[in-house]
């Protein structure tokens, strides 16, 4: 057996599972305080022991929103399971927002956006009736819900890893398209190592930046 401790609030990298099957251990009493990403399964509740298996190949993290820290014990060592996505690799690096020109000198953005949000790790055109959304490599936005809007997703570029609903996709192509209700869990994952993930964001309801919940954020900051 193998065990990782993970802090509150924090999770395991996002992996792929060895050759054989993975059985993932956590105490009854916190399972009501995870999120389990097994394959393209995202769970949120009512996690069993089933879900906890994770077949050979498949990919698989371990979100911790509890308030204490929280042992998870493995069936066999995890540490050469490959990483998808580490949520925490650049959080002790330094961090810039990203500016208009750093976008404008590499990709085709199209004029007429009235206003702009810059992250350290993504940074979003508005305009009028929609938003354009760049994601730097190797990173993602939080787990959220919004209460008064519905969203809809174009994939423009990238081949992220959509999370929506309880359900993950993986290298998303280009032109693939996701409808987002209210209060539906969502976000984007950038896997790539030199490629921005481009988003094109409707919506129809309130759209207000204020209305997002975020569930789990490893950025503690920003969209």
């Amino acid at each position: 057996m193998y065990s990782q401790i993970i802090a509150a609030e924090r999770s395991t990298s996002l992996k792929k599972n060895g050759p054989k099957e993975l059985i993932i251990e956590i105490s009854r009493e916190i399972l009501n305080k995870v999120f389990v990403l097994n394959g393209s399964s995202f769970i949120t509740e009512k996690i069993s022991k089933s879900d906890l298996i994770v077949n050979p190949n498949d990919y698989y993290m371990i979100i911790n929103r509890a308030n204490v820290r929280v042992e998870i014990v493995f069936s066999e060592d995890v540490s050469n399971h490959e990483i998808i996505y580490d949520p925490y690799k650049y959080e002790h690096s330094e961090k810039q927002n990203y500016k208009v020109e750093d976008l404008k000198n590499v990709f085709e953005v199209p004029e007429g956006y009235v206003d702009t949000l810059p992250k350290w790790y993504s940074f979003k055109f508005t305009y009028p009736k929609y938003n354009l959304i760049f994601i730097r490599p190797e990173l993602g936005i939080s787990i959220q819900i919004h209460d008064l809007r519905n969203e809809y997703w174009e994939i423009i570029d990238g081949e992220p890893i959509v999370i929506n609903g309880n359900h993950v996709y993986y290298l998303v192509k280009t032109g693939s398209k996701f409808e987002i209700p209210i209060n539906t869990f969502h976000s984007i994952i950038n896997p790539n190592q030199d490629i921005f993930v481009i988003i094109k964001e409707h919506w129809d309801g309130t759209f207000n930046e204020d209305d997002i919940s975020r569930i789990y954020n490893p950025n503690r900051y920003g969209i």
